[in-house]
């Protein structure tokens, strides 16, 4: 990186277009955030992201930056090394260097935005009064003003489709892994800052292999679905169901107590066994785990797939919590 661009007025940063590992950091962009020279080589870009603005990145910025090349003037908060919030506004182009696709992004700190409200400032009082020298100036903002509705609506559309894209399992059509990551770790806070308790449980199909060794994975699939369907309708209007992965889904409750946790595995567990599966005998195994003050998200999970595990270990089709285990 040259001399120029180091200590360029602005943070620079660029990440690989498939990995999102950060690339280049020049010293303006790491003076911002609070790093040394070596601290963000190679790291994910959700390192210094807040977490609400990962999954904003994951759904808005990388979506459209892969479909359109480009994204202009897009207001989101960074992490900084000592864990506050950096407003700013960032700009991003995707360029090949190398036979490499990158994505290289320009951001300046949010104070900038006063000299941008003036210019704007300027350009509405300018446009006033053009609209008021003629009728064809008017004219011509009304139609400039509806194509801008057009667009705004179009890109709000295509907002949608890529987060529902980037947070559904394409398969089961339930929430998938990464916004069950980003849901826990915003329970985890809340949990934090105000004692809230919620529940996590791992549902695992039991003798799912048996299932598609013997019947193909067409077979397979459609179990998978079908037990998505149920998980939608057992769940309730708060919980959180996503696939986890294979035959495991999750499911996560928040306000759930140990009592409220084991009663609603229960509740999914029977519900299960008690369906029509064409002829087929499906069973499940559940796993839960209620939030404790020194749990982060790795041991909640690991302390709910040890009660699966127990589960499975003591017969199948059966539920264990995780306190029931200790």
């Amino acid at each position: 990186m040259d001399a120029q661009l180091n200590d360029a007025p602005c943070g620079y940063f660029s990440i690989t277009a498939e990995g999102l590992l950060l690339r280049s950091v020049n010293r303006t962009m790491l003076h911002m955030l609070g790093y040394d020279s070596l601290e963000l080589a190679n790291r994910h870009v959700e390192s210094i992201l807040s977490v609400a603005n990962r999954l904003f990145f994951h759904t808005y910025f990388y979506p459209y930056i892969q479909l359109y090349g480009h994204v202009k003037e897009m207001y989101l908060a960074l992490r900084t090394k000592d864990g506050r919030d950096l407003p700013v506004l960032m700009n991003g182009v995707r360029q090949e260097r190398g036979g490499e696709l990158f994505i290289d992004c320009v951001a300046l700190e949010m104070n900038k935005r006063i000299e941008h409200e003036k210019d704007i400032l300027r350009t509405k009082t300018q446009l006033e009064a053009l609209y008021q020298a003629t009728h064809e100036a008017n004219m011509r903002l009304e139609q400039l003003h509806a194509e801008y509705e057009a667009k705004q609506q179009e890109l709000l559309r295509l907002n949608a489709q890529w987060e529902a894209l980037a947070t559904t399992d394409p398969l089961t059509g339930l929430r998938n892994r990464r916004f069950f990551k980003d849901s826990l770790a915003a329970l985890l806070e809340d949990n934090a800052r105000t004692g809230q308790p919620f529940s996590l449980l791992i549902l695992d199909i039991d003798h799912f292999k048996r299932i598609n060794d013997t019947y193909g994975h067409p077979v397979g699939d459609l179990v998978l679905a079908s037990l998505a369907a149920l998980l939608r309708t057992a769940s309730g209007s708060a919980d959180i169901a996503a696939r986890f992965g294979g035959e495991e889904f999750v499911v996560l409750m928040p306000g759930a107590d140990r009592a409220s946790a084991l009663e609603a595995a229960e509740r999914y567990r029977a519900g299960v066994e008690a369906a029509s599966w064409e002829g087929l005998r499906i069973t499940i195994s559940v796993g839960a785990a209620t939030v404790s003050p020194s749990d982060t998200d790795e041991s909640l999970v690991n302390r709910a797939d040890q009660a699966l595990y127990a589960s499975k270990a003591g017969g199948r089709n059966r539920v264990t919590h995780a306190e029931a285990e200790l």
